[in-house]
């Protein structure tokens, strides 16, 4: 399937309920759909259920919590590689477990 790649809140522009653009296509190729809702959730929990709704077919939660936790370790170790602080986002794993 091809998906975005790195679908964030700010990369989703709307009016309203409606999409209206999507941009910074850069990451963009064959992966899961999955990844890609739980890329645009993540930090948004509360709209989890919105975004299923709208997407139209069956969705499972464990497999986007799962993205959630990949996605917060890819970011734990680039925050170590470029001398930030990790702690939050460990934090953030912590509290899922």
């Amino acid at each position: 399937m091809f998906t975005h790649g790195d679908l964030q809140v700010t990369h989703v522009f709307v009016d309203g309920d409606e999409i209206t653009g999507v941009i910074d296509w850069s990451e963009a190729g064959q992966g899961d759909a999955l990844f890609d809702l739980a890329t645009l959730t993540l930090g948004h929990e509360e709209h989890l259920g919105d975004v299923v709704a709208g997407y139209g077919t069956d969705v499972d939660l464990d497999v986007i919590r799962a993205w959630w936790s990949l996605r917060s370790l890819r970011a734990v170790r680039w925050l170590i590689e470029h001398g930030f602080d990790p702690w939050p986002e460990v934090a953030v794993l912590r509290s899922r477990l």
